[in-house]
């Protein structure tokens, strides 16, 4: 009896510890415990997961690599405006599952809300955001002769892609999305090619979106046609890169992320091959 009584006290013991460990992490690292992701693939996930890992993807890498994105020195002020209100947005919010809302007028700050355990030392994973500093940056790299026109083919860039139903894409047609490239946006179906273009194995030596995208047939004639493609909002970044020489990380943080007077650090997730 006295043994047990000893193996349950150090049981109790361990388990406050434990508990006690728990509850000294910020919530961030808490929530992704609770609710660990099993695999990478971020459209099978339960929407407790995504909540609790879309805030915390840089802490995990066996799910993705990351690069940091260092904040500026002199960050650009937001003072506060006449404050804004908007009946029912609570309710909103939690009925669109979001976690926060800016509204900005004339510089100031006019309405902050946060929901879902979120506030604004939290960082969330931006996805289609991305869109917009990609396609600047297609911009700078003009600018400063990296890409010579929006005309060039984009496999001038990134060679990776010649032989491929890209080799004619121009880098204007890349960014508008009318590749006319073969391409399956169904997130509902696990055979599509946005569920399917960040499991495969890159091709020896070869970019992981590159590998991916090249065997892919063409449906249209450049330039015809819209649609969505997933996989070459990742192909905007790696011209950029290719184009640049540089990583796109390092180029966001110099040509934008800085010179916005961005507040806070920022990280970029990687592809499989490090891009």
């Amino acid at each position: 009896m006295r043994k047990r009584n000893i193996a349950l006290g150090l049981g109790a013991a361990l388990a406050l510890a434990g508990a006690g460990f728990f509850a000294s992490l910020d919530k961030e690292t808490r929530g992704i415990l609770m609710y660990l992701p099993t695999n990478a693939d971020v459209l099978t996930w339960s929407q407790p997961q995504r909540n609790a890992a879309f805030r915390a993807l840089d802490r995990l890498p066996f799910l993705a690599k990351a690069r940091e994105i260092a904040p500026s020195a002199t960050p650009t002020p937001l003072p506060p405006g006449k404050p804004l209100t908007i009946p029912g947005l609570d309710d909103y919010l939690k009925s669109q599952n979001a976690s926060a809302l800016i509204i900005l007028q004339d510089g100031k700050v006019r309405l902050e809300r946060y929901a879902l355990d979120f506030d604004a030392q939290g960082r969330w994973t931006s996805f289609s955001v991305a869109k917009s500093f990609t396609s600047t940056l297609v911009g700078a790299a003009i600018k400063d002769g990296f890409i010579k026109s929006l005309d060039d083919k984009v496999s001038q860039y990134v060679t990776g892609l010649k032989g491929s139903a890209y080799d004619d894409v121009t880098v204007r047609q890349l960014l508008t999305m009318s590749s006319g490239v073969k391409w399956n946006e169904d997130y509902e179906d696990p055979k599509s090619d946005v569920s399917q273009f960040n499991k495969v194995k890159p091709d020896p030596g070869e970019n992981a979106i590159v590998s991916y995208m090249r065997k892919l047939p063409r449906a249209h004639p450049p330039g015809e046609a819209w649609h969505y493609n997933t996989g070459e909002t990742n192909l905007v970044g790696l011209l950029v890169s290719s184009a640049t020489k540089r990583p796109l990380s390092e180029y966001l943080e110099e040509k934008i992320w800085k010179p916005a007077g961005m507040e806070a650090k920022a990280t970029w997730l990687l592809a499989k091959t490090g891009q």
